[in-house]
Parts: C-alpha cells; structure tokens; sequence
C-alpha cells in the first residue's frame, strides 16, 4: 500500500478491526520514511455475472431497485428493503463464491422477501419465475399457505377449515 503522503511504497499494519456489518477490514496503517498514519478498508469483491455474459461488480442498490418495484403500495420501508439486500449480500457471500449469476441472486431474494411480505413475494416471483398462467400463481399461493401453516401450526389452519364446512 503507497502511503498517501510520500508515495512511499511500503506501509505497516497498526491495527486491524471488523466493520460493524463484517463485512470489511479498517485497517490503521503507518508509513516506515515520514511517519504518516491512514486508514484502509478491505472488502471481498463480488461480481455478478448478467444473462449476457457481462460481468459486474455486485450492488445492494440494484437489489434494493428490483424488490421495491414489487413492493410498491405494500407496508414496506426502505429500512425494510436496506436490511434484505444486507441479508441477501450476507447469504450470496456464505457460499464462497467471488462470482454469482443473475438467477441465483434471484433465489437469495426470494425468502427473505416472502418473510417481508407476501404479496410483494408473489410479484417479484411472477417477473423472476417467469409465471405465465393462472395456475403458476395457484401453485404459487398455494405454498404460501402450507408455509404459513408449518410456521402458524397446522391447527389453527385445521380449525379454520372444519368452521368453514
């Protein structure tokens, strides 16, 4: 690492710390000739590999874009969507993987989206999953509901079925 101050082609690690995320390293450093102390932060890269081939670096941002066009007029914040592009990031890069194509970003999205909200789930997997019928959506909605039932228990979803009859 140059030292910002003289150019000087070597520097010494001070201390080292995690960020608040863990995502990165702050590094304080100190030049060996004038003496002169900065700061350093490291970040893994990851890039995203588009259906065309192109290969970009990954964005938070972009993740926050797609899943708030699908929330749009649902109960949602941006707090709500800084936190699932943080938790999708997390996810993507417990795999190990520097590069990570388009549809498995996609894959990330989705559980924690349908824990955010369902309906905003159903629209983005609409677009993602490309449903192009009415029953993709049943099929769709359908596991919804026997998610909602494992995570709910079964017997409430029991009890409202047998009133109904």
């Amino acid at each position: 690492m140059h030292c910002p101050f003289c150019r000087n082609p070597d520097s010494r690690v001070i201390d080292s710390r995690t960020s608040d995320d863990g995502l990165s390293i702050r590094r304080r450093r100190q030049c060996p000739q004038c003496g002169g102390r900065f700061s350093t932060i490291e970040t893994a890269s990851l890039n995203v590999i588009k259906r065309s081939g192109v290969i970009e670096p990954f964005s938070r941002e972009k993740v926050m874009s797609g899943v708030r066009k699908a929330c749009q007029g649902r109960p949602v914040t941006e707090s709500d969507l800084a936190v699932l592009a943080q938790t999708v990031e997390e996810a993507i890069r417990q795999t190990g993987s520097s590069q990570i194509d388009t549809n498995e970003i996609g894959l990330a999205i989705l559980r924690p989206l349908r824990d955010l909200d369902e309906v905003a789930f159903l629209r983005f997997a609409s677009v993602y999953q490309a449903f192009d019928s009415l029953e993709d959506f049943e099929a769709a909605i359908e596991q919804l509901r026997v998610d909602h039932a494992d995570r709910h228990g079964r017997s409430s979803l029991d009890e409202t079925a047998e009133t109904s009859v």
